[in-house]
């Protein structure tokens, strides 16, 4: 058993099908269609979840700060962004075009993250994920086991073989998670984002479905 504890996903309704042997049987269980219903992924420090309406108030504070990923929000009311960022998302997931999860912590449920995948081909073999996250949970171990749910589950349920994301140079922090998580650096992204009115760079670092090896927490669904 890793650090992370035993890991659950929660699902409800049922396209796929996968096999569970038991020592005695093998047992059919329904698996959701994600486009359909996105599944809760749990694990032992949070837990991800599709973005609600009543998620409004804290992903307006969450993506207020100044170096929080915007996710395409170009409103300058951040409000409206957000009202409109958590329509598209459902939105995106029925056309399988994305997924997004909050990210979820403690009893309250309340999001202290935001994590997304967009495809960056029709068949979802490649997909492109941001995240960012509230800063008291940076730091904490969050930002892995987030990552690690979302990358078993595209890899695993979506069918994605390549995830790649972009990180300032400057954030040491998140670099070095990433290369924890057996990301690959493939070059240095020049001047290719704007932030406080001037062009930063950027690493561009990559996730493949072969190499992910330890890093795997199951997200299929249990049998009791």
């Amino acid at each position: 058993m890793d650090q992370l504890g035993a890991a659950v996903a929660i699902f409800a309704r049922e396209p796929r099908v996968s096999l569970v042997a038991t020592s005695t049987m093998t047992i059919n269980i329904a698996a959701p269609n994600w486009r359909t219903e996105l599944p809760n992924l749990t694990a032992r420090l949070v837990t991800l979840r599709e973005p609600t309406p009543q998620d409004l108030g804290a992903l307006v504070d969450l993506l207020s700060g100044a170096d929080a990923t915007r996710f395409g929000i170009e409103d300058s009311n951040t409000e409206v962004g957000v009202q409109r960022l958590i329509e598209r998302a459902v939105r995106e997931r029925t056309t399988g075009q994305s997924f997004t999860y909050a990210i979820t912590s403690g009893s309250t449920r309340s999001p202290i993250g935001l994590i997304q995948v967009r495809r960056l081909d029709p068949a979802f073999e490649v997909g492109e994920w941001e995240c960012t996250l509230a800063p008291a949970a940076r730091g904490t171990g969050v930002f892995v086991e987030a990552v690690r749910l979302m990358g078993s589950f595209a890899f695993d349920s979506v069918g994605a073989r390549r995830l790649e994301t972009r990180v300032l140079l400057e954030n040491g922090r998140g670099n070095t998670a990433l290369r924890k998580l057996g990301a690959v650096q493939e070059g240095i992204l020049r001047r290719s984002i704007r932030r406080d009115g001037e062009y930063v760079d950027q690493v561009l670092w990559s996730l493949l479905k072969e190499d992910w090896g330890e890093h795997w927490i199951s997200t299929a669904p249990r049998v009791h």
